[in-house]
């Protein structure tokens, strides 16, 4: 059996690839129907508080975790807890995150791709 690859997501990024923006709760409910589809785990990263007044990492369930950045930012806590899933995926648009996140992934994935791929 092959381990579940880890999907770390720029969550607020996510959100504002399209027009309107997607509402955060249907993100999370979308992005949890693809991980199961897909067999991977998820950690959705929030700027300040995640839906549900999340501020910390919440585990939804056994594959999705919802993570409130509290008050750094989410590309702050996505460059310091990339290093702990080695050889996971990086879902973000923000170059400066993707180049300093990159060297922890194993493949970097554009918000508004992501988006569009989740009903796949």
């Amino acid at each position: 059996m092959t381990e579940a690859t880890t999907v770390l997501v720029d969550a607020r990024n996510v959100l504002r690839s399209q027009w309107p923006n997607l509402p955060e709760e249907e993100l999370v409910e979308r992005t949890r129907a693809w991980g199961e589809r897909h067999g991977h785990r998820l950690v959705l990263v929030f700027d300040g508080t995640a839906p549900g007044g999340i501020v910390g990492a919440e585990r939804l369930d056994g594959r999705t975790t919802l993570v409130g950045s509290g008050a750094e930012s989410a590309d702050d806590w996505l460059i310091r807890e990339a290093p702990a899933y080695p050889g996971a995926w990086l879902v973000t648009s923000d170059r400066a995150l993707r180049a300093a996140v990159a060297p922890h992934t194993s493949r970097l994935i554009g918000g508004g791709t992501f988006l569009q791929g989740l009903d796949d």
